[in-house]
């Protein structure tokens, strides 16, 4: 489970011109395809050396946790300088790294690699369904914040308990609940950029990412319990 608590700082309605909440956007997609260059090569490197695996159990969860905490930080700081992009970049790497260990897991099944696949195109969908939606839909959504936010503390804490249960219903369940929360925030964050809530397009990829991952993950997870083929 990664952080949202960066989001939570933007409102809506601030007076830029349309031309400018366009760039924004524009620069935040293309930001965002970039920032998959490092997620796989961060991956790979995870697969390849087992790194990932320092992030499995409850102490692995506290150190990721520390560690993208300490990251987005960075990121937040240096939004507005040269280093911003340079610092999300190297977030996105460490994500990679993190999202390895369930890589690798994934790739034991027989069918692995198709189950990888399938899960970045069901996320790649929901991120096109949650734009289209969020250029048709007039009403403001600033609303959903707060409830989004309670939502993403109950799976962090949900998480962490399952981390030591270590049962496979309460993984569905947060698996499920996860694409959901994170889905509707990919339409929150690009309906506040559109609105002009958000004018910086380093934080708003930061804010796309995380729901993007948190998608990813839990999507490959659900198509590992139902579909994955052992030999």
């Amino acid at each position: 489970m990664t952080d949202r608590f960066t989001t939570l700082g933007s409102s809506f309605g601030y007076a830029i011109s349309t031309e400018q909440r366009n760039k924004v956007l524009r620069n935040t997609y293309w930001l965002l395809a970039l920032s998959m260059i490092p997620t796989v090569l961060g991956a790979w490197v995870g697969v390849a050396s087992g790194i990932g695996q320092v992030f499995r159990g409850g102490l692995g969860m506290i150190l990721f946790m520390a560690i993208a905490f300490g990251l987005i930080y960075g990121i937040e700081k240096t939004k507005n300088s040269a280093a911003g992009v340079p610092m999300l970049l190297g977030f996105t790497f460490f994500m990679g790294l993190m999202l390895s260990g369930l890589i690798a897991h994934t790739l034991g099944f027989r069918n692995g690699p198709e189950l990888i696949m399938t899960a970045f195109g069901g996320t790649a969908g929901v991120l096109v369904v949650m734009a289209s939606l969020a250029t048709v839909i007039k009403r403001d959504l600033s609303g959903m914040g707060k409830w989004l936010f309670v939502g993403v503390v109950v799976l962090m804490i949900g998480s962490l308990i399952n981390v030591f249960v270590g049962s496979s219903a309460g993984m569905l369940a947060i698996s499920v609940a996860s694409i959901g929360i994170f889905s509707a925030y990919m339409l929150y964050d690009i309906k506040r950029i559109i609105d002009g809530g958000e004018t910086n397009y380093i934080t708003a990829t930061l804010a796309l990412y995380l729901d993007i991952i948190n998608v990813f993950q839990s999507l490959l997870a659900l198509l590992g319990i139902f579909g994955g083929e052992r030999d």
